[in-house]
C-alpha cells in the first residue's frame, strides 16, 4: 500500500475512531490483566475460582436480564438517526429500563421459591446457593450498566461508552481487592466484585441522563411501543444469551465437574484468548449503528465498503496478537503464577477458536443491524446447544483440555454458518476477501 494511500486509509472516518476505541479497549485490557495478575499473585485460587465463576454466571443471568435491549439500543439510534428523529431515543431508553427491572424481579422470585440445597446438590459444592442469590441481587445493576454503556454508544458518545465498559467498570473492584489485601478481608473477594456495578451503574445513569440533556435529545414523543421494542429486542434477546453462554458454559460447568482451583486456571486461559478478539470488538461498536442507517437507506456499495475495511482492520490487527499469544503461551500465563501453565494446551485450542472469529469479520454485527435477528438468533442456538453438549462429556473426561476443545469447535460451527447465510442471502461478504 503507498503512502498516500495509506495515510487515506487512516483519515478515513471508520478507521480512525475504530482505532481510537481500540486504543482504549487496550487499555481496559492492560487494566482488566493488571487486576487479574494481582488477583492470582495474592489471592488463593480457590477464591480466584469462585470469583470467575461468579463472572460467568453473572454474565449468563444479566444477559437474559437485559432480554437484548442492549443490542437494541444501538438498531433504534441507527433507525431514529437516519429519521432525524433521535430525540425519541430517550423514550425508547425508559421504556427499555422498566423491561429490565421486571425481568430482574423474576429472577429474584425464581431464586425465592428455589430450595437451596437443590442448587447446591446440581454443583455438588456447599455454598453455591449463597454465591447465586448474590447474583441475583446483582443482576439490576449489571444490566443498567450494559444498557447504559451501549446507550452512550447510540449517542454517538462511543469513548465514553469505552471509558465506562473498559476502565470504570473495574476501577471499583480493583480498589476495593487492594483495600481487602492490605486488611486480610480477602474472603469478601466475590461481594466486592459485585458491590462495583451498583457503583457504575449509578454514575452511569448520570452520565447517560447528561447526554440526553445536552444533546437536546429528550423528547417527549413516544416513537415505539413496547410490544415493538419487544419484538425488536426478543430476538436480539436469545441471541446475546446463546453468545454469554457460549462465553460462560464451559467456566459453569468447570465448576460444576471439577474445582475452583481448575476453574481459575482455565479462565486465565479464556481471557488471554479473548484479547485477540479486541479489534473485532473495538470495529463492531463503531460500525454497529452505521451499517443500521445505511441498511434502512438502502445503500448496499456504501454498506459493502464498510464491511470490507471493518474486515481488513479487525484481521491486520488482531493477528499480530494472536501469533504472539500462540508462541510465547506459557510466558503469558507464567506471568499469573507457575501454577498457571497448567492451562497452555487450552489456551493454544482457544486462539484457534478466535483465529476463526476473526477471519469471519463482523458476520454478527451485520445481521442483528439488518433485520435478521431471528436467523442469527438460531444459529447462536445452535452453536450453545452444541457448544453445551460437547462441554458436558468433555469436561469429566479431559477437563480444561475438553472445555477449550467444547468453545473452538462451537465458535467455528456458528461463525461458518453464518458467513454462508450471509453471503447467500444478500451477496455480502464479511469475511476477508
Amino acid at each position: 500500500m503507498s503512502q498516500h494511500k495509506l495515510i487515506t486509509y487512516f483519515k478515513d472516518a471508520l478507521v480512525n475512531k475504530s482505532l481510537k476505541v481500540l486504543l482504549l479497549r487496550v487499555a481496559g485490557v492492560f487494566f482488566f490483566f493488571a487486576l487479574s495478575l494481582f488477583l492470582t499473585n495474592f489471592y488463593d485460587p480457590e477464591l480466584v475460582g469462585k470469583y470467575d465463576f461468579t463472572r460467568a454466571t453473572l454474565l449468563i443471568l444479566g444477559g437474559i436480564t437485559m432480554f437484548g435491549t442492549n443490542e437494541a439500543i444501538i438498531y433504534y439510534s441507527g433507525v431514529l438517526r437516519a429519521q432525524d428523529s433521535i430525540g425519541g431515543l430517550y423514550q425508547v431508553y425508559k421504556k427499555m429500563l422498566r423491561i429490565i427491572f421486571v425481568v430482574a424481579l423474576l429472577f429474584l422470585l425464581l431464586f425465592w421459591i428455589t430450595p437451596n440445597g437443590v442448587i447446591d446438590q446440581f454443583f455438588e459444592k456447599e455454598g453455591v446457593s449463597s454465591l447465586l442469590f448474590k447474583i441475583v441481587l446483582t443482576l439490576i445493576a449489571f444490566a443498567l450498566t450494559l444498557l447504559n454503556i451501549d446507550t452512550l454508544r447510540g449517542l454517538n458518545q462511543a469513548l465514553f461508552s469505552e471509558l465506562y465498559r473498559n476502565i470504570f467498570r473495574y476501577l471499583p473492584f480493583f480498589l476495593g481487592i487492594i483495600v481487602l489485601f492490605l486488611t486480610n478481608h480477602t474472603e469478601w473477594l466475590v461481594e466486592m466484585y459485585l458491590l462495583g456495578f451498583f457503583y457504575i451503574a449509578a454514575t452511569s445513569s448520570i452520565r447517560v441522563y447528561q447526554a440526553f440533556r445536552k444533546g437536546s435529545e429528550i423528547s417527549h414523543v413516544r416513537p415505539f411501543s413496547y410490544n415493538n421494542i419487544l419484538k425488536k429486542s426478543y430476538p436480539m434477546a436469545l441471541s446475546s444469551v446463546a453468545y454469554f453462554l457460549m462465553q460462560s458454559t464451559d467456566i459453569v460447568l468447570l465448576g460444576k465437574f471439577t474445582n475452583f482451583d481448575t476453574v481459575a486456571f482455565y479462565a486465565i486461559a479464556v481471557k488471554l484468548s479473548i484479547a485477540t478478539s479486541l479489534a473485532l470488538q473495538s470495529v463492531n461498536v463503531i460500525i454497529a449503528p452505521k451499517i443500521a442507517e445505511v441498511f434502512k437507506k438502502n445503500d448496499r456499495l456504501q454498506l459493502k465498503q464498510i464491511l470490507k475495511n471493518s474486515t481488513r482492520l479487525i484481521i491486520s490487527l488482531s493477528l499480530p496478537i494472536l501469533i504472539i499469544l500462540s508462541v510465547f503461551a506459557s510466558f503469558f500465563l507464567g506471568l499469573f503464577g507457575e501454577e498457571y501453565k497448567v492451562a497452555k494446551s487450552a489456551l493454544l485450542i482457544l486462539l484457534v477458536g478466535q483465529f476463526f472469529n476473526t477471519l469471519s469479520g463482523p458476520v454478527g454485527v451485520y445481521m442483528n443491524m439488518t433485520g435478521k435477528q431471528n436467523k442469527l438468533q438460531l444459529v447462536l442456538i445452535f452453536g450453545f446447544i452444541t457448544n453445551l453438549i460437547l462441554n458436558w462429556f468433555l469436561i469429566p473426561e479431559y477437563g480444561m483440555i475438553g472445555a477449550a476443545s467444547a468453545t473452538a469447535i462451537s465458535v467455528i460451527l456458528w461463525k461458518s454458518i453464518a458467513v454462508i447465510y450471509t453471503y447467500r442471502k444478500d451477496k455480502i461478504k464479511t469475511f476477508l476477501s
